[in-house]
């Protein structure tokens, strides 16, 4: 895909459908740190494959725990983010790190199906997903179904953002009528 859009619809409705269990700002930017690898690969005229060690979903995985884990100090920020959107955030170190890796492998599954070059499971295996989007006169026509998927999974995520939304601002209306209510905060 080209670099990064596309991914953000799934990433984003995947983050607010289990935001309870991801952390939102980690899982989609994961998918940005995956693609940093086309730009390096690109920038430094490597050749082809552009796709190389980070889509792979072991490479993915060890990317994104090691943005987790990058991610960590930058809470303040993201928490900022977040309450910018109206969205509960409380972030937690491994939930940050299972994020980053979670995202990271959504990255490489998505670009799997769209990129001739992409070998999910290297170094163990050569399948190549991609050839699944191709019909029988080797037409990609599979390709620009993936990208009306992954804008679909955009205007999606609308509804559960809605819901986060809606969730946040009753917490904060019931805590400010309420001033005994207050929230309890993680040590």
């Amino acid at each position: 895909m080209p670099f990064t859009p596309y991914h953000f619809g799934p990433a984003a409705f995947l983050g607010l459908v289990f935001r309870k269990w991801l952390d939102i700002p980690v899982f989609v930017l994961a998918n940005v740190v995956i693609d940093f690898e086309v730009l390096v690969v690109g920038w430094m005229d490597l050749g082809r494959p552009t796709h190389r060690y980070l889509h792979t979903l072991l490479g993915a995985a060890v990317a994104g725990a090691v943005w987790g884990l990058a991610a960590y100090p930058l809470r303040p920020l993201f928490r900022w983010g977040m309450r910018l959107m109206h969205v509960d955030y409380e972030p937690k170190l491994w939930t940050m790190v299972i994020s980053g890796v979670l995202g990271g492998c959504l990255h490489v599954v998505i670009d799997a199906f769209y990129h001739y070059d992409v070998r999910p499971f290297r170094p163990f295996s050569k399948v190549q997903l991609w050839r699944i989007s191709w019909d029988s006169l080797g037409r990609g026509v599979f390709k620009h179904r993936i990208e009306l998927i992954c804008l679909a999974f955009l205007i999606a995520a609308a509804i559960p953002y809605g819901f986060a939304v809606y969730s946040y601002l009753t917490k904060r209306r019931q805590t400010r009528n309420n001033p005994q209510i207050t929230e309890a905060k993680p040590e």
